[in-house]
């Protein structure tokens, strides 16, 4: 079950946006914001071989990477226009080897406080016509106030 989220922030998509594009590393791995809404954010990634570790697979630190963007920005959408946001600490499981053509991370707020959000995100491969749920995240994020990008 998704909770509704309300964001503080009538352009939170605008500033989400803007803030994905100016994240040099997201640009560099060629990922892509897919959607976004309050609470809640989709990253994809296509395959390329410098993203792979030695047997051919995205990496792990490349799907912790999606994970952290997509629970992250899902977050970033609740907070106040002025504000910046931070990772304090997540957790990682691998559960499959990701195999495939392409990444999907799904980042969704659990919680939201004024101060501290906690959110999850799932991270996906598509395997031809297939999404094979490859690893979870849990995060824990701080709102930055008075921090936001300009």
């Amino acid at each position: 079950m998704t909770t509704r989220f309300e964001a503080r922030d009538p352009l939170f998509e605008q500033r989400v946006r803007e803030s994905f594009r100016m994240q040099p590393l997201m640009a560099f791995i060629g990922a892509e914001l897919v959607a976004v809404t309050p609470g809640r954010c989709e990253i994809r990634l296509p395959f390329r071989n410098e993203l792979a570790q030695q047997n051919g697979f995205f990496h792990g630190g490349i799907i912790g990477t999606l994970a952290d963007n997509a629970g992250g920005f899902a977050a970033y959408s609740l907070m106040p226009h002025d504000a910046g946001v931070l990772t304090v600490e997540y957790k990682l499981n691998l559960m499959a080897p990701a195999d495939g053509e392409m990444l999907r991370a799904e980042g969704d707020v659990v919680r939201a406080g004024r101060n501290l959000v906690v959110s999850r995100a799932e991270v996906h491969v598509a395997q031809g016509d297939r999404w094979v749920h490859c690893a979870s995240m849990q995060q824990t994020l701080m709102t930055m106030h008075g921090k936001g990008v300009s």
